[in-house]
C-alpha cells in the first residue's frame, strides 16, 4: 500500500514493483496480473447502466410515489394514479436515456417535451385520444395550453377535480418534471443527493395545489426522510468500496457482507426513528391551519360582467306571470329555489360581488362539490322550458351540479358556484330543454320565536356609499327601532313595520298602481309613503338597507317558492311560473349561519269600484237647459293661455334634447373636427389648383398635387427640386416612370411659346388622377388612411422651412400663386 495512492490505486504513469506491469496509463483500468483480481467496469460505463441504478430507481420510486399520494383529497379518487403515476415513469425514462446517451440538456429537454406530448393523452387525457392511445389534434392542443393554463385552473376549482379529466395536465406534468431533475441528478451528478431537493419541492407544491384536507403528511415526510437517508448512505458506502480498482474474492464478499450489515442496520434505526416520529408528532406539534393556494388565491372570475337578476323581477311578476319557467321534480319540504344572492348596493341596483369575505368568491364546479358533512345528499331534478340566463337555478347548499342536457359539455365547463352566497351560473347559460341534476344538502330552518332570541353574529359585506343610500331611509329605520338595542329584536320591529305599512302590488290590471326598480329614489320614495306600494322586490330592498342602517349584516336574495295560493303539491313536482318569484333577506345567526326572512306585507288591496247608492233613483225631471254665458272677452282667445295649453300639451322636451346634442356633439366634434378639417382643406387645394385663373397654373398645380401625394405617402421631394429632379425621386421610390413623362409634359406647357388650351389642361390632370390612383391603388387600407389624414405636404409646402409655427400662421393667409 506504500506505493498506492489515497484511493488504493497505484499512480497513473508509475511502474509496479517488481516485473508487474504500470496500472491507470488509461481512462480506465487495466487488469492487474496478480491472482484472483478482476477488472472494474464499472469505472467505464455510465451509471445508469450499472446495477446500482436500479438502487437508485427504487429509492426515487418511493419518494416520487410519497409526493403522488398528495393528489388523493384533492382528486377524490383513485383517477389520480394514471397521470401521477405515468409522469414519473416517462420522466425517469427520459432520465435514464439523457445519462446513458449523455446527452447535454438542450437535448434531454427536447425529449421531454416530444414524451409529454407522445404519452401525454393517453397517461392524463385519455378522453381526447384516439382508441385512448394515439394523440390527436385535440389532444395536443389541451396539453400544450395545460401546461401553461392547468396550473391556474387547478387552484381555482373546486375539488374534487375527478369531475375536470381535462386538469389530468397538471399531476402528469408536475410528476414528469420532478422525477425527470431528480433522475438527471441522480444519474448524472457528482453528488446524487442534490435529487431530494426537487422532491421535496414538489412536495410542497402538492400541498399547497391540495385541500385544507391532509392526505399523509407525517407519513408522507417520513418515508421521504427514510428512503433519501437510507439512499444516502447506500451512495456514500459505494463511492467508498468503488474507489478500488483491483480486488478479490475475498474483499468482494466482504465488501457485499458489510454493505447488507449497513443497510440492515440503518433500516432499524430509522424505522424505530419514524415510528417514534409518527406517534408523538400529532402529540407534540401544535393543531395550525393547512395553507393551500386554493383559499388564498381569489379566482380571475368577473362576476360583473353578468347582470343582477334582480332587476328583472317585475318582468317575471308582471309579463311573464303564466309562463311556465322550469320544472323540480323533488322539492323538499319548505325548500326555495335561490336563483342569485346579492350583497352589494351601489344606489342604482343590488348585485352579486364575489369579492372574498362572506360574500364569497365563485369557483369552478362539477359534478362533485367537497363538503364536510356526512349526510347522504338529496339529488333534484331540474327541466328548463321557459326560462334563459346565465344564474342556475338551485336549491339548499350544492354536493354537485350534473349537466344532462344537449349543451352539457359547455355548461359543465362553465359552470361557477358560490358555497358562501350558496349561487351557481353557468357561462354557456340556460335555454329551453335544458336539464340538470343537483345535489343537495338542505340547511335548518329555525322558527321564528326562536330567531327572535338568538344571537346575530357578525359579516363582512361590502359598504354601501352615504351617498347612494336613500335619503329617508335611515331616519325611517330609527323610527321603527325606536331605542331598543337588541339587533335581533331591532330586525323584526323594522320587519313587522314593513309589513304594517305596506301594500303588495306588482302593478297588474285591477291593483294599486306600482312602479318596478329599487333604486336609491325607488326606495325613498317607498319609504316616505304613508302607504308604502310596492312588492318583494322593493319591500326586501327596504329591509336589507334598514337592517344595515341599524348594524345588522343583511342581504338579499332572489328565487322562487310556493306560496299560500300556490297549486303545488307536495310530492309532486313543481312547475315554476313567473308569479312564483319572490325576494327575501339573509340574515347571519351563530347557531345557523344564514337564515331567511321575508318582508311582504299580507295586504294586497284591490282598485275598488265606487259604491252605488241601495236607494231607488227616482225619474229625472227635465227643465228647459239655461242659455249660454257670453264668455269674457278679456279671457277668450287669450294669447297667453293659449301659449300656455299649447306648453302644457306639448310632452317634447327641448332642453333635453339640448343635452343631449352637447353630450354627443362636442366629443363628435373634438374627434371627427381635425379630420374633416383635414381632408376639406386637401380637397379645397385640389380644387384651387384645378381652377385656377391661367391655364399655366392648372398645368404646374397638377404637378403639385403629384408632389403633395406622395410627401404625404412619405416621400421627401426636395423643396428646391426642379420638376425633373423631383420626377426622378419619386420614379425611384415608387417605381412609376411615367412620372418622369408627366414632369417633361408640365414643363412643355408652362414654359412653352403658347398658353396651354382648356383640353391639354383636362389631358393633363386626367394623367395626374391617373399616376396619383395607382399610387394609392398599391398601398394597404391603413396606409391610404394615413395618407389621406397626413399634414406633411401641408407642413413642407406652408410652413416650408421656418418651422411649425410659420406653418401655421401661414395655413391663414392668403393662397399665393404656387407657379
Amino acid at each position: 500500500m506504500s506505493d498506492e495512492n489515497t484511493r488504493g490505486n497505484l499512480p497513473r504513469g508509475g511502474a509496479a514493483q517488481g516485473n508487474q506491469p504500470p496500472y491507470g496509463t488509461g481512462t480506465g483500468y487495466r487488469t492487474g496480473t496478480g491472482r484472483g483480481t478482476t477488472r472494474r467496469k464499472e469505472a467505464e460505463q455510465p451509471r445508469a447502466l450499472t446495477r446500482f441504478a436500479l438502487v437508485d430507481v427504487a429509492a426515487l420510486v418511493v419518494m416520487l410515489g410519497a409526493v403522488a399520494v398528495g393528489f388523493g383529497p384533492v382528486w377524490g379518487s383513485l383517477g389520480y394514479l394514471l397521470p401521477t403515476v405515468g409522469g414519473a415513469v416517462v420522466g425517469l425514462a427520459v432520465a435514464w436515456v439523457g445519462a446513458w446517451r449523455r446527452f447535454p440538456a438542450v437535448v434531454v429537454t427536447a425529449l421531454a417535451v416530444v414524451a409529454y406530448v407522445l404519452f401525454g393523452g393517453a397517461l392524463a387525457l385519455p378522453h381526447t385520444t384516439i382508441a385512448g392511445v394515439v394523440p390527436t389534434l385535440d389532444t395536443v392542443r389541451e396539453l400544450l395550453l395545460g401546461s401553461v393554463q392547468g396550473w391556474k385552473q387547478f387552484i381555482t376549482t373546486t375539488p374534487p377535480m375527478r369531475s375536470f379529466p381535462d386538469l389530468g395536465v397538471v399531476p402528469f406534468l408536475l410528476m414528469l418534471i420532478v422525477s425527470l431533475i431528480a433522475g438527471t441528478i441522480a444519474w448524472r451528478a457528482k453528488h446524487a443527493v442534490w435529487a431530494v431537493v426537487p422532491i421535496i419541492v414538489a412536495l410542497v407544491g402538492v400541498i399547497l395545489l391540495g385541500t385544507v384536507d391532509a392526505a399523509m403528511p407525517i407519513v408522507q415526510g417520513l418515508v421521504i426522510a427514510i428512503a433519501a437517508l437510507l439512499w444516502g448512505a447506500v451512495r456514500v458506502m459505494e463511492a467508498r468500496v468503488g474507489t478500488h480498482s483491483i480486488s478479490t474474492e475475498a474483499s468482494r464478499e466482504a465488501t457485499r457482507r458489510l454493505r447488507w450489515h449497513r443497510v440492515r442496520t440503518g433500516a432499524t434505526i430509522l424505522g424505530v426513528a419514524a415510528l417514534a416520529a409518527g406517534f408523538t408528532a400529532p402529540i407534540i406539534m401544535p393543531q395550525q391551519p393547512r395553507t393551500v393556494l386554493r383559499e388564498t388565491v381569489v379566482p380571475p372570475f368577473d362576476i360583473h360582467q353578468f347582470t343582477s337578476p334582480l332587476v328583472a323581477f317585475r318582468h317575471y311578476a308582471k309579463d311573464a306571470r303564466e309562463d311556465e319557467l322550469f320544472t323540480v321534480s323533488n322539492l323538499p319540504e319548505g325548500g326555495r329555489v335561490r336563483l342569485a344572492t346579492l350583497d352589494r348596493y351601489d344606489g342604482v341596483v343590488y348585485d352579486a360581488a364575489g369579492d372574498g369575505g362572506d360574500t364569497g368568491v365563485y369557483t369552478r364546479v362539477g359534478e362533485e362539490i367537497a363538503t364536510g358533512s356526512k349526510v347522504t345528499p338529496t339529488p333534484i331534478d331540474i327541466t328548463v322550458s321557459g326560462y334563459s340566463g346565465v344564474w342556475v337555478p338551485e336549491i339548499g347548499k350544492l354536493t354537485g351540479i350534473e349537466w344532462t342536457g344537449a349543451n352539457a359539455e359547455a355548461q359543465t365547463d362553465g359552470t361557477y358556484y358560490n358555497r358562501d352566497t350558496l349561487t351557481a351560473l353557468t357561462t354557456a347559460g340556460l335555454r329551453k330543454g335544458d336539464t340538470y341534476r343537483l345535489n343537495v344538502l338542505m340547511p335548518e330552518t329555525p322558527d321564528e320565536d326562536v330567531l327572535k332570541k338568538a344571537e346575530i353574529s357578525d359579516a363582512d359585506l361590502p359598504e354601501t356609499e352615504p351617498t347612494a343610500m336613500p335619503a329617508g331611509l335611515p331616519a325611517k329605520a330609527t323610527q321603527f327601532t325606536g331605542e331598543e338595542t337588541d339587533p335581533a329584536t331591532k330586525l323584526f320591529y323594522i320587519r313587522d313595520a314593513l309589513q304594517a305599512s305596506g301594500v303588495l302590488s306588482s302593478g297588474l290590471d285591477g291593483e294599486v298602481p306600482s312602479r318596478p326598480g329599487h333604486s336609491a329614489e325607488r326606495i325613498d320614495t317607498l319609504v316616505e309613503e304613508e302607504k308604502m306600494v310596492g312588492d318583494d322586490e322593493q319591500f326586501a330592498v327596504a329591509l336589507a338597507l334598514m337592517a344595515r342602517q341599524a348594524g345588522i349584516p343583511a342581504r338579499v336574495v332572489m328565487g322562487f317558492y310556493p306560496d299560500k295560493d300556490s297549486d303545488y303539491q307536495e310530492g309532486e313536482p313543481w312547475t315554476v311560473v313567473g308569479e312564483d318569484v319572490h325576494a327575501w333577506i339573509e340574515v347571519p345567526y351563530k347557531e345557523y349561519g344564514w337564515v331567511p326572512i321575508d318582508a311582504v306585507p299580507d295586504e294586497k288591496p284591490q282598485i275598488q269600484p265606487e259604491p252605488k247608492s241601495e236607494q231607488v233613483p227616482k225619474p229625472p225631471v227635465l227643465q228647459d237647459p239655461e242659455p249660454p254665458e257670453e264668455p269674457d272677452k278679456a279671457k277668450a282667445g287669450s294669447v297667453e293661455d293659449d301659449k300656455k295649453d299649447d306648453a302644457e300639451n306639448d310632452p317634447f322636451d327641448w332642453g333635453l334634447l339640448g343635452l343631449i346634442l352637447l353630450a354627443v356633439g362636442i366629443p363628435l366634434l373634438v374627434i371627427a373636427g381635425p379630420i374633416i378639417a383635414i381632408l376639406a382643406y386637401k380637397a379645397r387645394r385640389r380644387t384651387a389648383r384645378r381652377t385656377a385663373e391661367q391655364p399655366a397654373d392648372r398645368i404646374s398645380g397638377g404637378w403639385h398635387e403629384v408632389v403633395d401625394v406622395v410627401t404625404d405617402l412619405g416621400t421627401t421631394v426636395p423643396p428646391g427640386a426642379t420638376r425633373r429632379e423631383g420626377a426622378g425621386v419619386i420614379a425611384g421610390a415608387h417605381q412609376v416612370p411615367s412620372t418622369l413623362t408627366l414632369a417633361h409634359r408640365a414643363d412643355a406647357s408652362v414654359f412653352g411659346r403658347g398658353e396651354p388650351t382648356q383640353a391639354d389642361v383636362d389631358t393633363f390632370w386626367a394623367e395626374v388622377d391617373e399616376l396619383v390612383g395607382g399610387l394609392r391603388s398599391n398601398l394597404s387600407t391603413r396606409r391610404r388612411v394615413r395618407a389621406a389624414l397626413s399634414l406633411r405636404s401641408v407642413w413642407a409646402r406652408v410652413g416650408g422651412g421656418r418651422g411649425v409655427l410659420a406653418a401655421l400662421g401661414g395655413l391663414g393667409s392668403r393662397r399665393k400663386k404656387e407657379s
